[in-house]
């Protein structure tokens, strides 16, 4: 069974990993790996590979920046020539970017089958690209790989058939759980003179945060009341850097003493950095699983989530961009009044084995359907 796996962005990374892991252990499955470039920053994208023990893709499309359209286009344009080159039976792609979808859209155009896994979440946001993204690729799908109940039951609200849903668990936490010992190595705390427990972890990087300047600005001033009580760690997302220098923002971040930017880091050390702090500020969507799992307190600066399970369950809030509310939310952890929560139900380091069992009693199946009657 010949299959082509997708990943072009930093969160895939860490979702294809255990992916590639398991299918390497198949008697069945020939797996090929394409990263179309849409991450093409060395932190963002060949240091992952070799952190996480990814092997070299078998084709880098190398598409690069470029708006929405641009560069789903690029990838849609290159990943044709590579499937009508390798004629797989099943494309997998993994996540929410613009990768997931154009290689879905070019595979099902040319009439082969789509695994998707993460399938099925939804955050009812048609302002956020990913959720666009989530539409259209599980609108043409035809294998539902799910991480939590709640994607079941949106799936099946959109007419999915059960029989094309797996709950195979959550490929993000695969990778966790087998990174932590290497995580716990890192000096990252050393290097930044921080204590565990005593250091506040962010990331931030989302264009309704980040682009509009009355809300960056807003954003800016809760930190500047949080730092007073506890350091932020901010390794900054580059797109981040650029509008703080864009709207005036740099020289105020530079008088806030327990602020403290650094570079993008490795995966190693920004898990490190979660799992060693306070709380950690987020508007990121993985970040929130990862949170739930070390159960670290997690405070989504966004106004909604199509991640529910992580507040249901884990030790997520989503508390939106107000900064009164961001500033609250901190100090509600800090005054111990926060939530313990749980890790759901098979976020247990073995999803990659499970879609790849699948994966072959598919190849099965359809084999068997394919043959004549005796």
């Amino acid at each position: 069974m010949k299959i082509i796996n997708v990943c072009g962005a930093r969160p895939n990374f860490m979702k294809i990993a255990p992916i590639m892991e398991a299918m390497k252990q198949s008697s069945v499955i020939k797996p090929f790996l394409v990263h179309t470039g849409q991450h093409y920053d060395e932190k963002m994208s060949k240091s992952f590979f070799d952190a996480l023990g990814i092997p070299k893709p078998d084709m880098d499309l190398e598409v690069g920046s470029g708006s929405h359209a641009v560069q789903t286009a690029k990838i849609m344009v290159e990943f044709e020539k590579v499937v009508q080159a390798i004629k797989p039976d099943l494309v997998l792609v993994v996540g929410d970017v613009n990768s997931t979808m154009a290689c879905a859209i070019v595979a099902k155009k040319l009439w082969i089958p789509v695994a998707h896994v993460e399938a099925g979440l939804r955050s009812r946001d048609l302002a956020m690209p990913e959720e666009i993204n989530r539409l259209v690729t599980d609108s043409i799908t035809d294998y539902f790989f799910i991480t939590d109940p709640d994607a079941k039951a949106n799936l099946q609200q959109e007419g999915v058939p059960l029989k094309r849903i797996f709950f195979a668990g959550n490929v993000m936490i695969d990778t966790l759980l087998k990174n932590l010992p290497k995580a716990d190595k890192q000096n990252i705390l050393s290097r930044l003179a921080l204590e565990p427990g005593e250091y506040a972890a962010m990331t931030l990087h989302r264009p309704s945060n980040v682009d509009d300047k009355k809300v960056l600005s807003g954003l800016v001033g809760a930190f500047e009341t949080i730092q007073k009580r506890i350091k932020i760690v901010f390794p900054v997302h580059p797109r981040t850097r650029k509008q703080f220098d864009e709207f005036g923002l740099s020289d105020k971040i530079k008088g806030m003493t327990n602020f403290i930017l650094t570079d993008p880091l490795n995966y190693h050390e920004m898990l490190k950095l979660n799992k060693e702090a306070k709380f950690v500020l987020t508007d990121s969507g993985g970040i929130q699983e990862e949170t739930t799992v070390l159960g670290i307190p997690c405070i989504t600066m966004r106004n909604n989530t199509e991640r529910p399970i992580t507040v249901t369950q884990g030790t997520n809030e989503v508390v939106g961009n107000n900064p009164g509310k961001i500033v609250k939310a901190c100090e509600k952890i800090l005054s111990g009044k926060w939530k313990r929560g749980r890790v759901p139900a098979k976020w247990d380091g073995k999803a990659g084995v499970r879609i790849v069992a699948e994966l072959e009693k598919i190849w099965k199946k359809r084999n068997q359907d394919a043959s004549p009657l005796a």
